[in-house]
């Protein structure tokens, strides 16, 4: 394993694309961006350029023998996520990978013994966390301004585009399913977060409108062993962008609107109970500015590698997030990947 000198940490992206751009222009001055690696030369020369002295590849082999690289960030499409991660961590890489980490939590599984074997840290992509509103929001519950949690209902939905149903995303050999386990996984990430794991989980997926083979919308319920309920649904059939997370304590309720660009603007909403009850005490937050999340996601997976600390979420939290999509795909007579690694 490379052990990185904490001013400097050297790194490769694999997958040069939209949210791989994201991710290494989020890397700051918290490292070096060595490689970009990309099957399209082109796309892997054009994020090359954006860092001096990086070098772009179509294949990842040279990056991953290079000894002067501590950590990779997999950025490819979800059939890709999991075999270039167990790539880089064999080669004694630290990974941050790209939501939902993989086709299946069994690929999930092999990933994470092959990280424990190697003593490499592995952090999933859920950069939700890291919107300042989510952020306040944990702050608030962690500080106790909500009481005991006793429910949380989250709608997060888009409405696709033209041809939506002929991209990767539609091919479940190359998704691993539709809407759920494509936005989906962050609402299942976020409950887990703030709820804890699920004991029990029910619901249903459904394609209603687009003509594919995989879902355009999933309704769950997921329960704790306390009987804390969440209550998701995600859809791509949302013909207005939409971001609704409302989080309920004894105490107190969050209402968080928006994520900023199509989705609105990012608001948090406090409402705090008073002891003669009636219409609640309200302060609202309001989040104008750019997108800090994918910035402060990789300042924390960076912190990961140097503290030598679990990251949170890493697989075990990918794995959990998974084994709900699996169970609502199941119940749903969708199929569920057996591709193994």
């Amino acid at each position: 394993m490379n052990r990185a000198n904490p001013e400097q940490l050297n790194f490769a992206v694999i997958g040069c694309g939209l949210i791989g751009r994201k991710r290494v222009l989020a890397l700051g001055d918290t490292g070096r961006l060595r490689y970009a690696c990309d099957l399209d030369a082109t796309r892997a020369a054009e994020l090359a350029r954006v860092v001096p002295g990086c070098t772009a590849l179509t294949d990842s082999p040279p990056a991953l023998a290079d000894p002067a690289v501590h950590a990779v960030i997999v950025s490819t499409l979800n059939a890709s996520l999991a075999p270039l991660a167990l790539a880089a961590v064999r080669a004694g890489k630290h990974v941050l990978i790209e939501k939902p980490g993989a086709l299946n939590s069994a690929q999930l599984r092999t990933l994470r013994d092959a990280a424990r074997k190697a003593g490499v840290r592995v952090r999933l992509g859920y950069n939700h966390r890291y919107h300042p509103a989510l952020q306040k929001a944990r702050a608030l519950l962690d500080g106790g301004a909500l009481g005991p949690l006793m429910f949380l209902r989250g709608r997060y939905g888009h409405g696709g585009r033209t041809g939506y149903d002929r991209e990767w995303r539609a091919d479940p050999k190359l998704s691993g399913g539709g809407e759920l386990i494509d936005q989906g996984v962050h609402l299942i990430d976020l409950a887990g977060w703030f709820l804890g794991d699920f004991a029990k989980v029910e619901g249903h997926a459904a394609t209603y409108f687009w003509d594919m083979k995989v879902d355009d919308n999933a309704f769950l319920s997921l329960r704790t062993a306390a009987g804390q309920t969440a209550w998701l649904q995600v859809s791509c059939t949302e013909w207005k962008n939409l971001f609704s997370l409302e989080i309920y304590g004894r105490d107190a309720k969050i209402a968080i609107d928006g994520l900023g660009g199509s989705y609105g603007p990012e608001r948090l909403t406090f409402y705090k109970m008073l002891p003669q009850m009636g219409p609640p005490e309200t302060t609202v937050w309001d989040y104008p500015g750019n997108d800090d999340s994918w910035r402060l996601e990789t300042a924390a997976f960076v912190d990961d590698i140097r503290l030598g600390r679990e990251p949170a979420p890493g697989l075990d939290e990918g794995i959990r997030t998974l084994e709900v999509v699996e169970a609502i795909y199941r119940t749903s007579g969708f199929p569920v990947s057996d591709a193994k690694l």
